[in-house]
């Protein structure tokens, strides 16, 4: 597959050939430019390739409608989202799901008894982007959204890079359980957090450096995986 943004720009991604596993954890991971973020752009078709195709259950996703598609897949992006309304209205935008479900998800991701706290309970008030809420608690409703969703294929861009380390805990624990049957795709903010994951997809200038298990590239010191994490764990920045 081969991706630019305009007919007159350099290709961001170059021949990528590559598989994500159904219900297997894969990590991506590259420095600033790799190409990770235009990656799961494809996926969600916010950029569409020039060469190649991206399949899902070997349909094209190309082939089916924006709205079909994105009903397959949920995110936790990088920067946690929510809007001007009530949590319910953030939480569930739509009106799909009955107060219970919505409890369910709110005890999932461990926002159920802060919520209770609150006179007005799922009527709470959110202001414009979310500013009464904290970075975490935001993070935490993304996750408490996706978990109401229940989809297949989960995606979290960087989604630890806002939080504290408790929160990030919690949302470490929540997604293994949660999530454990589902595809997760994890764009690593911090390049210890894709150690766990069943593969890695290491960018590299918009081409696939490196892809097999951690374990496997961190056998070999000279990876570029290898050299990542070392930079990372002796506390150099990982950009």
């Amino acid at each position: 597959m081969q991706v630019r943004y305009a007919s007159q720009l350099p290709f961001v991604l170059k021949g990528l050939m590559c598989t994500f596993p159904g219900g297997k954890k894969t990590g991506i991971v590259g420095r600033t430019g790799g190409g990770k973020s235009t990656l799961i752009q494809a996926l969600f078709r916010i950029v569409d390739p020039c060469i190649g195709q991206v399949l899902i259950d070997d349909i094209d996703i190309c082939t089916i409608g924006l709205h079909d598609l994105r009903t397959k897949l949920s995110i936790i992006p990088q920067d946690p989202v929510m809007f001007e309304g009530t949590l319910r209205s953030n939480i569930d935008p739509v009106g799909e799901y009955s107060d219970e479900q919505i409890w369910e998800a709110l005890d999932a991701c461990h926002l159920e008894d802060e919520v209770r706290k609150n006179e007005h309970k799922l009527d709470s008030k959110v202001t414009e982007s979310g500013k009464n809420w904290s970075a975490g608690q935001r993070q935490l409703v993304c996750l408490g959204r996706v978990i109401l969703k229940r989809r297949k294929i989960l995606v979290l861009d960087e989604a630890t890079s806002y939080v504290d380390p408790i929160t990030d805990n919690l949302i470490q624990k929540t997604l293994k359980h949660q999530f454990a049957e589902c595809t997760m795709i994890t764009i690593a903010h911090r390049i210890t957090s894709v150690l766990d994951s069943d593969r890695v997809l290491l960018l590299d200038k918009g081409e696939i450096a490196e892809h097999d298990t951690p374990a496997k590239l961190l056998e070999d010191s000279s990876s570029l995986f290898s050299k990542l994490v070392s930079e990372y764990t002796m506390g150099s920045d990982y950009k």
